[in-house]
């Protein structure tokens, strides 16, 4: 077994996913403290130009055809697995992804690698892996090490910063020959649907004002929409609200919507079940308005304010206005 820590990148239509980079990042970090190398994995058709967005990594493996040329988790698969078997790395780190899902679990099973999934964080001790996992939705942490052993693990999305592995360098680049068996995969793929493009992407912005259920009808909404632009934000809402059809599914936050690390993150008539709490916990400064004061996202928040939201959310929006006209 190697020492070396390799990131499976993921990749479509020639544009490699932000939590590759996330990985990539977290990745080189692992590998410094291990006193190894990293490896970047990426399999697809005439993407020989991608190596040149995976600076940081020391060694960009490539595996080129046209069965390659959109996503199959077999054939995947196929290609990863004799390239794991080949090289031994120490760890092997896959976005926990509709793409990675798939992947990780196979990898697993065909090496008989331990898998651990929904992994948020790392360390190292005395050259010992340690990683933290989430179970139930993010109610349970649990930290496992990973001993002397190989490790398949699947990173939740937003864990690591996207930043940190995007880096200049000139990384070794070698191409491998992908198992004939890829070619023969039984999964076939037929068309490749894109979900419609939201207005806006939340993931990226730096204060976030996020409505729920206490907002209680959709003619209320732009009093926190009056808010939002008083602050300079942008307006974000819990599952309930999109599932009424008040705001568009690209403004949800939470398990099943996007995972947000805002700087600010203003809470609205928020209760904060643990599936929204999972999608915002990592906010730099959380701020709650509930007229609950037994209300969950009250043990997340920074600051809380119990009262009625329709007294407050005006009064903060006056402020708001007023500092912005000084």
């Amino acid at each position: 077994m190697s020492n070396e820590v390799l990131v499976v990148v993921e990749q479509c239509d020639g544009r490699i996913a932000d939590i590759s980079f996330a990985l990539l990042g977290k990745g080189k970090e692992l590998a410094t403290v291990l006193g190894t190398k990293l490896a970047a994995v990426v399999v697809g058709n005439e993407i020989r130009t991608l190596a040149g967005d995976l600076g940081i990594a020391d060694i960009v493996l490539l595996a080129q055809g046209a069965q390659f040329s959109h996503y199959c988790p077999e054939a995947l698969k196929h290609c990863v697995v004799e390239l794991v078997r080949g090289r031994s790395p120490r760890l092997v780190l896959i976005g926990n992804t509709a793409y990675g899902m798939d992947l990780a679990a196979g990898l697993s099973a065909e090496t008989n690698i331990p898998l651990l999934a929904y992994c948020r964080d790392f360390r190292v001790e005395e050259g010992q892996i340690i990683a933290v996992s989430e179970l139930y939705g993010g109610k349970i942490l649990v930290e496992s090490e990973a001993g002397g052993t190989q490790l398949v693990v699947s990173v939740l999305a937003g864990a690591f910063p996207v930043a940190a592995g995007r880096g200049a360098g000139t990384p070794q680049i070698e191409e491998f020959s992908p198992n004939p068996a890829a070619a023969e995969a039984r999964i076939k793929f037929k068309r490749l649907i894109q979900p419609e493009s939201g207005d806006v992407d939340i993931t990226k912005e730096a204060l976030l004002v996020s409505v729920g259920r206490g907002i209680g009808s959709k003619d209320n909404i732009p009093l926190v929409q009056e808010l939002a632009d008083a602050l300079g934000a942008q307006l974000s809402a819990s599952r309930p609200i999109v599932d009424n059809g008040w705001l568009p599914k690209s403004r949800q936050v939470g398990k099943s919507g996007m995972s947000v690390k805002p700087k600010v993150y203003l809470a609205v008539g928020i209760s904060g079940a643990p599936e929204h709490i999972e999608g915002m916990r990592d906010a730099e400064l959380i701020v709650a308005i509930n007229s609950d004061p037994t209300a969950p996202i009250f043990n997340v928040a920074h600051y809380g304010v119990i009262g009625d939201l329709f007294d407050i959310v005006p009064l903060i929006s006056e402020k708001a206005k007023a500092a912005g006209a000084s």
